[in-house]
Formats: C-alpha cells, sequence, structure tokens
C-alpha cells in the first residue's frame, strides 16, 4: 500500500473518530451496501440464463419453462438490493449527521479553551468555514461516499466474476474501457492537479475570509461611495479563486474527463471487434447458440460499465473533499489551548508586575515585547504610552492571557498568570477597550453578562456609577431596551459608558483600560472621565493612552519603543528627563493648540 493510500485511509480514521459509539452504523451501512449492490448483479445473471434458455429452444418459445422463474428471481433481487441500500444509508446517514455535529461542538469546545488572542489573527469567517463548512462537506463522505465505496469494490468484485466466469475474452474487451477510464480519473485527481486542488481550497478558505471583511465594511463603502474595487484584497481573493477554479476544472480535468467519459460509454465498441474475432470459432465448434447468448449478455452487461465507474469517480472526489475537509478542521483543533495548572495558585493581593517579559507573534520577525519590566502596586494606575507599534497593548493582553509570554512572567498578586486558574485570572481583571461590542439584547443583559447572577437593581447601580441616566432616561424601555439589530443603536461613546457600566459590575481589582476614550466626543468624554473615576477607585489600573492629556496624574508612567520599556517615572519626571516622553508631551500640546484662523489659514 502506499504512503498516499494510508494516508487517505488515516483521513477517514480520524474522521470516523469523531463518530463515537455512531461509527459502528458506519460499519454496518457499508457491510449492508457490498451486499446491495452484491443482490444488484443477480438481475443480470437471470437475464443470461433467460437468453440461454430462449435460444436453445428458439423458435419454440414455449419451451422455456423457467423463464418466469428467473424473472421473479431477478426482481426479488432488486427489490432486495433496494431495500439493503435503503437500510444501508439510514445507517450511515446517522453516523454522518452524528460526526458533523460532534466536529462542530468538539471544535467549539476547542476554541473556548484557546487564547482570545487567536480570535485577532483569526477572523470569523474563516474559523467558521473551516468549521461549520468544513464538518458539513464530511456528511457526503460518510453518509454516501464509504458506503458508494465497499458498494463499489463489491460490484467490480461481482463484474470480475461475471465478465470473465462465461466468456473471458469478451469480459477483457468490456473491461479494457474501464482501465483506460481508471487511468484517465488518476491523471485528473493525482500528480499536480493534487496540488492545483489543494490551491484551489486554499482559495476557498480566504475568499471566505475575506468576503467577511467586505461585508463588515459595507457602511464605510456606502458612505464614501466606493465600489467593491476600493476592497483591493476582495477584488484579488474573487480574481484569485475563479482562476484556480478554471484553471482546474476547464485546463487539468477537460482532457482526462473526455477521455474518460468516452471511453465509459463507449464499452460496447470494445465488444464488438472482440465477438468478431471470436465467432468464426464459434462456428466451427457447433457452440453458436452460446457465443450469440454470451454476446447478448455482455451487450447489455457493458451498460453498467459507466455507473461503475462513476462511483469510482465520485468516490475519488469524496476522498479527496475529505482530506481536504480534515485539514481545515484539524487548522481549528490545532489551536493553541491555555494550560491549566494541577494546584493552581491564588493572588495575595491586586499587584501587577512584568519580569524580564518577552513576547514575539507567530510568524513575526521581531518581538513585540523585548525584555519589558515594571510593577503596578495595588491601588496604583499604571499608563502605558508610546508611538503606534510599541507594544502597548500587547502589553496589556498578556495580564489576562489573550496571549502567553515567550520569554520573562507577568505576575498578578505574586504569582505567574500560568500557574491561575484561568477562570480566576478572569475574575481579577476588568477591561474596557476601544472598541467594545455589545450583545443584541437589553441593556440589562449586556451589563449583568459581567455578572450573571447580578440583580436588576446592582445593574442599575452599576449604569449610574458608568453615567449612563441620561441613556436611560431617552430610551423607550430604558433598562429593558432591546440594542441591535431591530432595535436601538447607541453612539460609540454611549456604548462606551455601558461597557464601563459592565466593568463596574464586575467589580475586579485590576482595571485594564485600552484607549477607552478614543472614539468619545468632548460630552461623553466628560461622562466617561467621571465613570473612571468609580471604576478606578482603589483598583490597580493598567492605563494605555495617546491622549497624554488623560495620564498627567498617573502614578507611573511606562514609555514603551519598539517594543522595549524606553522611560518610566511619572509625568513630571519624564518631562524633566527631556527624552521620547518630553518630545511627545510637546508634540500632544502643539496638535492641541492647532487651530483654523477666520482667514482659512492653519495655525
Amino acid at each position: 500500500m502506499s504512503s498516499k493510500q494510508g494516508k487517505k485511509q488515516n483521513d477517514v480514521m480520524k474522521l470516523l473518530s469523531y463518530a463515537g459509539n455512531y461509527r459502528k452504523l458506519t460499519w454496518l451501512g457499508m457491510g449492508l451496501s457490498g451486499a446491495a449492490m452484491v443482490l444488484g448483479m443477480v438481475p443480470y445473471f437471470c437475464i443470461w440464463l433467460c437468453m440461454r434458455d430462449l435460444i436453445a429452444v428458439a423458435p419454440e418459445w414455449t419451451r422455456a419453462a423457467d423463464i418466469s422463474r428467473y424473472g421473479w428471481l431477478a426482481f426479488a433481487a432488486m427489490v432486495g438490493g433496494i431495500l439493503v441500500y435503503f437500510a444501508a444509508l439510514m445507517c450511515t446517514h446517522l453516523a454522518a449527521f452524528r460526526t458533523a455535529s460532534n466536529i462542530r461542538k468538539q471544535g467549539m469546545a476547542h476554541l473556548m479553551k484557546a487564547p482570545l488572542g487567536f480570535f485577532d489573527s483569526n477572523a470569523s469567517g474563516l474559523l467558521r468555514n473551516r468549521l461549520d463548512g468544513a464538518a458539513a462537506e464530511t456528511e457526503t463522505l460518510l453518509a454516501h461516499n464509504l458506503a458508494d465505496i465497499v458498494g463499489t469494490i463489491a460490484m467490480f468484485v461481482s463484474m470480475l466474476v461475471l465478465m470473465f466466469v462465461f466468456d473471458w475474452r469478451m469480459g477483457a474487451a468490456c473491461l479494457l474501457a474501464a482501465v483506460i477510464s481508471i487511468a484517465a480519473m488518476s491523471a485528473m485527481m493525482g500528480g499536480k492537479n493534487a496540488k492545483m486542488i489543494a490551491d484551489y481550497q486554499k482559495a476557498q478558505d480566504y475568499i471566505s475570509k475575506v468576503g467577511t471583511e467586505y461585508v463588515r465594511g459595507i457602511p464605510v463603502v456606502k458612505i464614501f461611495q466606493q465600489t467593491v474595487y476600493s476592497f483591493k484584497a476582495f477584488r484579488q481573493a474573487i480574481e484569485d479563486y475563479s482562476r484556480k477554479a478554471e484553471e482546474f476544472s476547464c485546463g487539468a480535468c477537460s482532457k482526462p474527463q473526455a477521455a474518460n467519459l468516452t471511453f465509459t460509454e463507449a464499452a460496447f465498441a470494445f465488444l464488438v471487434p472482440a465477438a468478431l474475432l471470436i465467432a468464426p470459432s464459434a462456428l466451427k465448434s457447433g457452440n453458436f447458440a452460446g457465443f450469440v447468448t454470451n454476446f447478448a449478455f455482455y451487450a447489455v452487461f457493458s451498460a453498467i460499465i459507466s455507473t461503475a465507474l462513476a462511483r469510482i469517480m465520485f468516490m475519488a472526489s469524496g476522498m479527496m473533499q475529505a482530506t481536504n475537509a480534515l485539514a481545515r478542521i484539524n487548522g481549528v483543533m490545532d489551536a493553541p489551548v491555555l494550560t491549566y495548572p494541577a494546584s493552581p495558585k491564588k493572588p495575595k493581593d491586586n499587584t501587577v508586575e512584568f519580569k524580564d517579559v518577552s513576547f514575539t507573534y507567530d510568524g513575526a520577525e521581531l518581538p513585540a515585547l523585548s525584555h519589558v519590566s515594571f510593577r503596578a502596586e495595588p491601588g496604583q494606575t499604571v499608563a502605558l504610552v508610546g508611538p503606534s507599534g510599541g507594544g502597548k497593548t500587547t502589553a496589556a493582553s498578556l495580564i489576562p492571557r489573550f496571549w502567553d509570554v515567550t520569554g520573562g512572567a507577568v505576575e498578578v498578586g505574586g504569582v505567574n498568570v500560568r500557574d491561575m486558574d484561568p477562570h480566576e485570572l478572569m475574575n481579577q481583571v476588568a477591561f474596557v477597550f476601544q472598541n467594545n461590542r455589545l450583545f443584541k439584547a437589553s441593556i440589562l443583559e449586556n451589563v449583568r453578562a459581567a455578572r450573571p447572577e447580578a440583580t436588576r437593581e446592582e445593574v442599575l447601580d452599576a449604569l449610574s456609577a458608568a453615567q449612563c441616566g441620561d441613556i436611560l432616561s431617552k430610551l423607550p424601555k430604558g433598562i429593558d431596551t432591546l440594542l441591535g439589530t431591530e432595535g436601538t443603536y447607541l453612539s460609540g461613546g454611549e456604548q462606551q459608558r455601558v461597557a464601563l457600566a459592565r466593568a463596574i459590575l464586575k467589580d475586579a481589582p485590576i482595571v485594564v483600560l485600552d484607549e477607552a476614550t478614543a472614539f468619545a466626543d468632548p460630552e461623553n468624554e466628560v461622562l466617561i472621565q467621571k465613570a473612571f473615576a468609580t471604576l478606578t477607585k482603589g483598583r490597580t489600573v493598567i492605563m494605555i493612552a495617546h491622549r497624554l492629556s488623560t495620564v498627567v496624574n498617573a502614578d507611573k508612567i511606562i514609555v514603551l519603543n519598539e517594543g522595549q520599556a524606553a522611560e518610566s517615572g511619572t509625568h513630571d519626571e519624564l518631562v524633566r528627563a527631556g527624552g521620547l516622553y518630553a518630545r511627545m508631551w510637546a508634540d500632544y500640546n502643539q496638535a492641541a493648540a492647532w487651530r483654523i484662523t477666520t482667514e482659512g489659514e492653519a495655525k
């Protein structure tokens, strides 16, 4: 057995491993399918018997007394084959549906264990296509193709027996068409075409990913009156997908498929020359009636060769789809998972400390963080500032283990975050990002997501502390107003305040603020700053900010540049030092003083 065949078998066994106890139904269905195909050959044998008896008594047809018995036998075998094949498909379909369901469930369970940072680099559309789409593709293989594989094998064995049991020379002539057809299909599915199919599948995955991004960007397209061509990646993905599909279907497959169809549909053409060569010897031997019987049988029998070969083609296609589907499923199942310590430790307090931390994203050549160290004491506010791409958001994401460090350690309360129970760690940290997303649910449920057991009164207190009173007063159902599709939409600043209420309700001792006022207008920013006072009181705060005015009163400022801690200290200390922070502060003040004069000149 070749390594390629072994790999395909391993792929099938891997898929069947998801079926659990239902795998037995797959084996049963495969066995029943083989039995059904054997029963399907019986009518052809009965045809030969009928022709033999009729030719033997011609023209006195009434002397062929067993014709009706052969007919009923053929009918019983045909009906029995249909019923057995139906039972086979019932078994394989039940197993296939359970397998696809288990793939989705296990995939989702695995993704639930993946670090949250994994979803930043893997778009939801791509993950959905890999998991849901691939799981759906396995249904064809497991529900039909596997049963048809066994059925096709049984059919071919039966065909070979029937081909050579009556007249091996005519049987060989019919088989020649099958050999040529199989060679054509191998050329179509193997060699460089296998890589072409893999490239086609990658293009399909990529177009799903960029298609999702395009749909999400439609509001921008409408606002600026752009077209699809403004989304260069989407356009290129469409063209690449179209080109690869055309190359495979019209280029690589056209000639082999033409040869395949020509020879399978013209199997009778091979039979006629063989019959002409055999006829003289049949006349001399006095067995011309037997020769005519055999020729008539093979003429009828050759018609099923195309059906059998079509089954082989669909079987090969199904196996290739299974291999590609399994590769995409493995792309989800191979996602990194958070490790759970055997004996988790609990933090002593809400201190946050970076100890010589380094981190590099997968596929990146340079580290996002390199040997960064700082400490935030309980109740302190530590601000992370610096140029874009300096590593601020990366540093903040390492605290709740959105990613795991590649060097050094991040500690909470004197305990390495890797040694903490992930649920305990998440309970220790509250987040407010610059682009918070609210669920399609009521404001009550959106805020309560931080602490599901919270009472209605506690949610209202959190909303009040987040300065959301004006939001509730203008909504038709107040706290019970549905947000999102077919509901009410809030502005960016209003959404941010609802997200702050969620963080306040969580009541975590550590708060991470990632540019929380980035999209707020001046009025909302004032209210958000008031909410910050409640949220950060008595807590350890890690604040990421580009507006340097928001970090002037921070207890400590860490300046990150190109992944390294370039400076640290208070605002006044850093301004006096005259380094990178001082230059950023000067640029910030200059930008804040910029205005347009009445003459239309920028100042």
